[in-house]
């Protein structure tokens, strides 16, 4: 493990303990370190983690938005279509009760439909800020996501990935908040249709 890797994975650790003194974060950081993980990983990890310092919420959704991205991707595995339910589901098996406000949360990183809560709203637009990110970790990312799926034929990928994107392409607004959109929309935009177009 490098020296940068290494200090990312205790910073991960040191926020896991604020929220979650009794409970240790080796499980949950392990999972995320998989050398499988292309892009869902530590650094992903990081990433939402830091925009939770950042967004215009009250204390309690912020802690709430951060167990939640803790778990968000616990499981993940390019083989399996339930990776989000899953991840709830390890949280449910972690705290109990406790996980029941995290679980839509989670489920709402599926993408699939409108975001079960404002909340909800913050969890999309936090777990989709890479695809505004600048163009070097927007590539980082692209590349990472085909690490994930080196296991399918580069025709069938890129037919697939060319859908995938050209859906959030297609959406009047990729964010959902004020406060995403005016950041991150435009670059966000830029970024998937060069992506899009290079397929």
């Amino acid at each position: 493990m490098t020296a940068q890797a290494s200090a990312r994975r205790e910073r991960l650790r040191q926020r896991w303990e604020k929220l979650l003194p009794h409970l240790s974060a080796q499980p949950v950081l392990d999972a995320y370190d998989h050398p499988s993980r292309g892009y869902h990983n530590l650094e992903h990890l990081e990433e939402v983690l830091n925009w939770t310092d950042e967004v215009p919420v009250n204390e309690a959704e912020r802690d709430r938005l951060r167990l939640a991205l803790f778990y968000h991707d616990a499981i993940y595995d390019s083989h399996r279509s339930d990776n989000e339910q899953a991840s709830a589901d390890w949280a449910t098996s972690d705290l109990g009760e406790a996980a029941g406000p995290l679980v839509d949360l989670i489920l709402d990183t599926r993408h699939s439909a409108q975001p079960s809560s404002e909340l909800g709203g913050w969890m999309v637009d936090i777990d989709l800020a890479v695809l505004g990110a600048d163009p070097a970790r927007f590539e980082r990312y692209n590349a990472g996501v085909r690490h994930e799926y080196a296991w399918v034929p580069n025709w069938l990928y890129r037919r697939k990935r060319r859908q995938i994107l050209g859906q959030f392409l297609k959406r009047p607004q990729i964010y959902h908040s004020e406060y995403f959109r005016e950041r991150l929309e435009s670059a966000a935009r830029e970024n998937l249709q060069r992506a899009t177009a290079a397929l």
